[in-house]
């Protein structure tokens, strides 16, 4: 079980495969090992690699007296420590938000760009909430809201209850009911987003489920990134890459193989 020490943070990280590097980013509450139906996937043509943000999953807890971490700060140092450069970064939901931050800073150095359940909001419409009230202390099985379907329940209970199972971290749990604020560096450049995704100019394939509440902002990216492709996966939820997998894996890998057979 490999991990990277950075700074004062412990960060548990899984890779598989050899190759340019395919990086995986969860959303918020979710944890590294939710891809595991990408690695099966792609692990025989990439190297594929995915890690828990502080304060999710197997990694550390930041301070309880101190900012939420930034997650593009992250991800930098990721990178950096693990000498990937010209990634392919998949992303979902707040991992997603992370890979535009990250793709703004470094507007042609990904090989490819992969955000689903997120996007870039229209100018009127309701930010995300990034603060969030204390988890109630009776909870050990966190929610998981519109993230998955019923229907998804109903038919497929065992990979419900894997995803309820491998979330609900003894870390995620401290940090939910200890929350952090955002930090106002994060604040700032989501604050900024819609200016800055016009001059990314890797190649991005924007997936998102038909049910997700995130469509508009999928859309309005794709809107304000003109060379992005945007595939709309009927009847899948937030987490459209786990409960979708097939499609999703199916769609991102038509769009890599032309990345790729370009380069």
């Amino acid at each position: 079980m490999p991990w990277l020490e950075l700074d004062d943070s412990d960060i548990y990280y899984v890779e598989e495969g050899q190759g340019q590097p395919l990086v995986f980013l969860h959303g918020m509450s979710s944890c590294g090992e939710a891809w595991w139906q990408q690695f099966e996937h792609f692990r025989d043509r990439f190297r594929v690699i995915a890690y828990d943000s502080v304060n999710h999953g197997h990694s550390s807890n930041s301070p309880r007296d101190k900012e939420e971490p930034d997650r593009a700060d992250e991800l930098e140092a990721v990178l950096a420590a693990l000498g990937i450069e010209r990634p392919i970064i998949a992303g979902n939901s707040m991992g997603g938000n992370t890979l535009l931050r990250w793709a703004i800073r470094h507007p042609n150095e990904a090989r490819a760009l992969i955000p689903s359940g997120s996007g870039v909001a229209r100018e009127g419409a309701n930010a995300p909430r990034l603060g969030m009230k204390p988890l109630d202390p009776e909870t050990l099985f966190l929610p998981i809201g519109d993230s998955l379907t019923e229907g998804f329940k109903a038919d497929q209970p065992r990979m419900y209850e894997r995803y309820l199972r491998i979330r609900s971290t003894a870390t995620r749990i401290e940090a939910l009911r200890h929350p952090r604020p955002p930090s106002a560096k994060t604040l700032a450049e989501r604050a900024g987003m819609a200016a800055g995704v016009a001059a990314i100019t890797s190649p991005m394939m924007i997936i998102v489920g038909a049910l997700d509440a995130a469509v508009p902002s999928a859309q309005h990216l794709h809107e304000l990134v003109p060379h992005s492709s945007l595939h709309v996966v009927q009847g899948a939820p937030h987490n459209v890459y786990y409960e979708a997998a097939a499609e999703y894996n199916a769609t991102a890998s038509a769009f890599l193989d032309g990345v790729l057979a370009r380069a």
